[in-house]
């Protein structure tokens, strides 16, 4: 029986993806193969030494010491694009409040709520909403920041919405250039986006070379009177560079997930209570889709949506199959095929990707991985991990 913890509110319906025949799942479980959850923070904790897979139930991993875990041979998924359509109708929302003044002219309206005389109310109504004309969508430029599976999505959309859209992504994958019109204007750098667009918004993650990217020079470079949208990440930007911006009339309005002190009593800006990925829709296909990835490693070895082990990948040829992870130096997997070429141990199928630093195998073998097979490969020089599955 195979043991998942779990944190936070995981959805049933990804719940329901663990076979009941196979697996336990639970909050509190002792020794667990697997832990699956959302934003609980693992920074200060213990990991089990049974602990073989992470899968974070959204985008981001920030809430998981990666760097520790992948030494020990953990590997960490994360579920790209499973939130992606809430996110990209959040976008949306933020284009319309930001363009339109429709939060600004709400507070107006509450404003009025003591006036009972119907010919006054009328009256100030009409007066009012001269101050929040706002302008349309139509014409409009938006500047896509990262051109993922959500980036994607939301430059197709604006591209519906009669925008013009300029998308900047230098690591942009062959997988999601597919998912792109060919109607999206390609920045050459992000400096050439930021000039162009009335309307910016961010969809990478972060990493030491995107934190606090959207800084003073950045700012410098953007268009006179844009408007900035951060659904992706907090540490995106330079929250004092921010705060200039709007001051200064740069930026004329900051909409964002993350709210904090000195933004919350600015009156350009415009922040949600992180509601990015929060629809029951887009809950349950994070779940679901980490569920799925969790049995389908600990059933077969395979690996996908991984962020710090390579995308592998294998159809079962027999039903004994061995793993195992190293350094990504040469000469390991011709060690171990060697060894078992020594052992008369013949090998139906094999796959073998690396990323960085690491490599990761699945051979399938004629028979049955013993104990003393085992551990031969871990005793491999830069073997570090291995599994019989």
């Amino acid at each position: 029986m195979k043991k998942i913890r779990t944190y936070n509110n995981i959805a049933a319906k990804g719940l329901d993806k663990f076979p009941q025949e196979s697996y336990q799942v639970s909050s509190a479980c002792e020794e667990p193969d697997a832990i699956l959850l959302r934003s609980h923070k693992l920074h200060t904790e213990t990991l089990p030494n049974s602990v073989l897979a992470i899968a974070r139930a959204g985008a981001g991993v920030n809430n998981i010491p990666v760097s520790d875990y992948t030494p020990q041979g953990v590997v960490v998924f994360n579920t790209p694009g499973a939130n992606s359509n809430a996110v990209k109708e959040l976008v949306l929302a933020s284009l319309l409040l930001g363009s339109r003044g429709i939060t600004q002219s709400m507070r107006y309206v509450d404003s009025l709520a003591s006036e009972t005389d119907p010919a006054q109310l009328h009256k100030k109504v009409e007066a009012g909403k001269k101050q929040y004309g706002g302008s349309e969508l139509e014409g409009k430029t938006l500047g896509v920041v990262g051109l993922g599976a959500i980036g994607a999505k939301i430059a197709n959309l604006a591209l519906s919405l009669g925008m013009k859209v300029i998308g900047y992504d230098p690591k942009l994958s062959v997988e999601a250039a597919w998912q792109l019109s060919s109607n999206v204007t390609r920045a050459a750098n992000l400096n050439s986006l930021l000039a162009r667009s009335d309307f910016i918004t961010l969809h990478v993650p972060v990493v030491p070379a995107t934190l606090g990217f959207i800084n003073e020079d950045a700012f410098s470079a953007i268009k006179e009177g844009a408007q900035l949208i951060n659904l992706a990440r907090g540490e995106l930007v330079d929250e004092g560079a921010v705060i200039a911006a709007l001051d200064s009339g740069k930026l004329t309005r900051y909409i964002a997930d993350f709210p904090s002190e000195a933004l919350i009593a600015h009156e350009k800006a415009i922040l949600f209570p992180h509601l990015g990925a929060s629809t029951v829709e887009a809950e349950e296909n994070c779940a679901v889709m980490g569920a799925n990835q969790l049995v389908d490693f600990l059933d077969n070895g395979n690996i996908i949506n991984s962020v710090n082990f390579p995308a592998v990948s294998m159809e079962r040829t027999t039903g004994h199959r061995v793993t195992f992870a190293n350094d990504n130096v040469p000469k390991v997997l011709g060690t171990v095929l060697n060894l078992l070429a020594d052992l008369n141990i013949n090998v139906f199928d094999m796959v073998n990707k690396s990323r960085d630093e690491i490599a990761y195998t699945i051979l399938d073998i004629e028979q049955e991985p013993t104990a003393h097979l085992l551990e031969k490969i871990s005793n491999v020089e830069h073997v570090f991990h291995v599994r019989s599955v």
